[in-house]
């Protein structure tokens, strides 16, 4: 039974998570600490707003390592729909299969949507920045892609700054 949780807030501790990668890699939360992390959650690869979102992190994914940042998406997709997306669109983020929906719930983005007048459980696009000793930094929850990943960049330069 899927629970709905709230999404933490910024200052909190960043729920840590061991996670594949696109290639079956086991990720872990922790293995960042001393950088930023850019965390990402899409609800679903190749679909318009979600391959957007992934090309602009890549288009800002050079600046974003000056600032010492790494970035993480992560949907519910296989590792294998994952090597397909990363692949076909020349991608350059590190793609994490969350299939049992663990860390998206932990991170309250797995919520009941509607579309059409059906109700079903989905990912509402959300972003989390995590400083470098592994706290929440700042958060955007329901996404919109445009200009998304320029903004991340540019809160985390003047968090960086502070």
């Amino acid at each position: 039974m899927t629970v709905e949780r709230e999404i933490p807030a910024a200052g909190a501790k960043a729920p840590d998570f061991t996670l594949p990668d696109k290639d079956g890699k086991t990720v872990h939360l922790r293995d960042f600490r001393g950088s930023w992390v850019v965390l990402y959650f899409y609800p679903k690869d190749n679909t318009s707003g979600c391959t957007l979102e992934a090309t602009n992190f890549t288009a800002e994914i050079d600046e974003l390592k000056k600032l010492g940042a790494v970035v993480l998406g992560v949907s519910p997709d296989s590792p294998e729909s994952h090597c397909s997306f990363y692949d076909r669109h020349s991608l350059r983020v590190t793609l994490l299969s969350d299939t049992g929906r663990e860390t998206l719930e932990k991170y309250g983005v797995w919520k009941k949507k509607s579309m059409y007048g059906k109700e079903f459980f989905g990912v509402v696009r959300s972003t989390f920045l995590i400083d470098p000793e592994g706290s929440i930094a700042h958060v955007w929850n329901r996404v919109k892609v445009p200009n998304h990943a320029a903004e991340v960049k540019k809160r985390l330069a003047e968090l960086r700054r502070s």
